[in-house]
């Protein structure tokens, strides 16, 4: 008898299995169990479904001496574990008060009932801990064995006469305890597949949104237009295998790949109503059938999309769309992916106009050094020139040249990187004219390798050189000397300026190179913050107080013609 018994329990078991198999590939009941917090809706849905499931092991169940050997408890047991106690209990008491009520096995009806209900409050109450398992499965089949032990207990309490009670016990304890725990375990596997498949999903889906990423960040770095648009849209297009992929401004369509590239044409004002909500509601925008697109032409073969914001900061700038020609087939990976790319996106644009930005201000800082140079020097430069007229014309006229170069190279001098050879000649104008209003006070010596061929940034030397003269050697009546020496080895080229001037204090250096320092005005904080932005070097200070100060600059090979 007890073989046939677990025979036919096993028999009865795959109804349940095969429930819970069709449940694991249905997409409703793998949206809700993948869900990390279940909202009341979600628990009343659950304990439905799970309670049904305990119906279907009860009516699935066999009778014995007006009782029943049955699964009912699988579905209760799962439910608690998945759901927690709300829905450990509600499909206790949805399968614990049926089994009460049906007209089935009255024997043990009250007391199946009951241990019914309580097994959904156990499970339940277990979740917490069973979620901290690696082995989810080992643990469902362990506390099942508890419940159905439970259950045997309650019977012997309950059901009388208590002789027929032991007798059932006796034959249905082994079989429905170790068949039930199989069950449960084997529903709870089913359902960390869904888990796992989702999360190798996911991993996949996070990977090729990285790929993507990386191959788009050169494209978007200067920023959303139509050609950047066009490059990224492709590549989303042929990485991903959606139909169609949009990029917009808030205004018109900048990009469009795919289907439907008839009507959704580059340059048109956007069509859909569903991403003109996206931008004016600031969300992300689902449509899963064509009259959620709503696009402007009824033949569209676009049947779904998603509609994802771009922002730079808190403002939208434009959006991106993934379309698919088949209804109700976006799916929340598709979601996930679409909002990692929007996410993505919108970070290497908000970079891209912080660069911009960036090299805005280092124009600006160019633009301030010229203007802060060229006042002061061209009023001490023309009284010098003035008083030579009277005593020298030759010298004057090689001094209005000087000036006329001087002036010329830095009007002009608006490029990213200029030779160090039109920096050196334009320090030689400044210091031709300096020395002739200095005279004997100022001595000028250069050291340059001829064979230097370097692109360097700006008036990156100027600021240097005025310092050493303005602030190093005419702070003293005897003035002094000053060398500009250049040289190349493996590493780049080196450019020294040297002063036998007043010399600098450690803590004036350091006040230098921080920024702190406001005499020396932004001339050297400039200096010093586009090396360390272009070359990833510093200036290399060195000064004795009353013996002067070396200023080395180091220009790498990247910065090389």
């Amino acid at each position: 008898m007890l073989i046939e018994l677990t025979h036919s329990l096993i028999n009865k078991l795959g109804i349940i299995v095969l429930s819970a198999f069709m449940l694991s590939k249905s997409k409703l009941f793998k949206r809700y169990i993948l869900k990390e917090k279940l909202t009341l809706r979600d628990k009343i849905i659950f304990s439905l479904l799970f309670g049904m499931v305990g119906i279907i092991g009860t009516y699935s169940g066999i009778p014995i001496d007006d009782a029943i050997a049955n699964s009912r408890s699988i579905g209760v047991i799962v439910a608690g574990l998945f759901g927690g106690p709300a829905v450990g209990i509600g499909a206790g008491l949805i399968a614990g008060i049926h089994r009460m009520v049906i007209p089935l096995g009255r024997f043990t009806a009250i007391a199946c009932g009951i241990s019914t209900i309580l097994g959904g409050v156990i499970a339940g109450y277990l979740k917490k801990y069973v979620d901290t398992k690696p082995k989810k499965w080992m643990w469902g089949f362990l506390i099942a064995a508890v419940i159905e032990s439970v259950q045997m207990i309650i019977i012997l309490i309950i059901a009388r006469p208590f002789d027929q009670a032991l007798s059932l016990v006796q034959l249905i304890f082994l079989p429905m305890t170790f068949i039930n725990a199989a069950g449960t375990a084997a529903f709870i596997l089913l359902i960390q597949q869904i888990h796992e498949e989702n999360e190798r999903a996911g991993a996949v889906k996070a990977q090729l949104a990285l790929s993507i990423a990386t191959q788009t960040l050169p494209i978007l770095r200067n920023g959303l237009s139509q050609k950047s648009s066009q490059a990224a849209a492709k590549i989303i297009y042929e990485a991903t295998g959606v139909d169609a992929v949009s990029f917009t401004n808030t205004q018109s369509i900048l990009a469009h790949i795919g289907v439907g590239t008839d009507h959704h044409k580059v340059g048109d004002l956007i069509h859909t109503n569903i991403t003109k909500k996206a931008i004016l509601l600031k969300q992300c925008m689902i449509g899963q059938d064509k009259t959620d697109i709503e696009c402007h032409k009824t033949s569209c073969k676009l049947k779904a999309c998603i509609v994802v914001p771009l922002y730079i900061k808190d403002t939208i700038i434009g959006t991106l769309k993934l379309y698919k020609t088949i209804e109700n087939s976006i799916t929340s990976l598709d979601i996930e992916l679409a909002k990692g790319l929007a996410h993505l996106f919108s970070t290497q644009l908000e970079l891209s106009e912080i660069y911009y930005q960036k090299e805005l201000l280092n124009k600006a800082e160019i633009k301030a050094l010229q203007a802060q140079i060229q006042p002061h020097f061209l009023f001490n430069a023309l009284n010098t020139i003035v008083s030579f007229c009277r005593t020298d014309a030759l010298k004057a006229r090689d001094l209005l040249m000087q000036l006329s170069f001087y002036l010329r190279n830095s009007f002009k001098t608006t490029g990213d990187l200029i030779p160090l050879a039109q920096e050196l000649k334009h320090i030689e104008s400044y210091l031709s004219i300096e020395q002739a209003r200095f005279s004997e006070r100022l001595e000028v010596k250069y050291n340059v390798d001829p064979s230097i061929d370097c692109l360097i940034p700006p008036l990156i030397l100027q600021p240097i050189v005025e310092n050493a003269l303005k602030h190093g050697l005419m702070s003293t009546k005897q003035g002094g000397k000053l060398e500009i020496n250049a040289y190349k080895n493996e590493v780049g080229v080196y450019v020294q300026i040297k002063d036998n001037g007043i010399g600098m204090t450690p803590q004036k250096i350091k006040a230098i190179l921080e920024g702190t320092d406001l005499t020396a005005g932004i001339g050297i904080q400039n200096v010093n913050n586009r090396l360390k932005s272009i070359y990833g070097t510093t200036l290399q200070i060195e000064s004795l107080v009353n013996q002067g100060t070396s200023i080395q600059l180091i220009f790498s090979q990247g910065g090389e013609d």
